[in-house]
């Protein structure tokens, strides 16, 4: 077990790294450590709720642990080459960057103009870190399951949520990047005022 701990002992060391450096960019962005009640949580299953993306886990840990399958194939397919260690922290990077990315103003407020996320105030630095977490998770499922199994998750997880919430990572980019207002009113379904 010791032996264990020391080979791999530099891949700790990077992960809390980049957890470290990913929670000092969003405290100084202004980003909360818990959320606007000031207390840890682990779960908020109401994406309309205040405390959506300010706990450990909600019902968009789905879609960070798909970034995390996703990662590892492309990673796969840009760098297979590279010892899996590498990969590995490639896709904690790429998904840190996520995370401070999508906690900027500028996705911050394109969330509050196309989606239904009209109140949108960020992720808490809990929450961030949770979802870097969870894509490592993402990307060692699809290390250990054959491609079959991990296509078939990312499937299940996708309708899951659209089914559960009416969103899901799909849903997200294309919201985010050609924002269509029959997508829009369809999620809205029952939570927003009518117009």
């Amino acid at each position: 077990m010791i032996d264990k701990m020391k080979k791999y002992k530099w891949i700790i060391v990077a992960v809390v790294v980049i957890l470290a450096v990913t929670a000092a960019v969003e405290f100084s962005m202004g980003r909360l450590p818990w959320g606007p009640d000031g207390k840890p949580g682990l779960w908020e299953a109401d994406v309309w709720s205040s405390e959506q993306s300010q706990r450990f886990a909600d019902p968009y840990t789905f879609s960070h642990i798909i970034h995390g399958m996703l990662f590892y194939a492309f990673l796969w397919l840009v760098a297979r080459r590279l010892p899996l260690k590498y990969r590995f922290i490639g896709a904690l990077l790429l998904e840190a960057g996520w995370e401070i990315l999508e906690n900027s103003p500028l996705i911050i407020n394109r969330y509050r103009e196309v989606t239904i996320s009209l109140g949108y105030v960020g992720d808490s630095v809990f929450n961030s870190l949770s979802d870097v977490f969870m894509a490592g998770f993402g990307f060692y499922l699809a290390y250990k399951f054959p491609v079959w199994l991990t296509v078939v998750l990312i499937i299940a997880m996708e309708l899951g949520t659209l089914f559960w919430v009416r969103d899901n990572l799909a849903l997200n980019v294309i919201m985010l990047l050609y924002p269509l207002e029959a997508i829009k009113a369809w999620q809205s379904v029952g939570h927003l005022p009518a117009p």
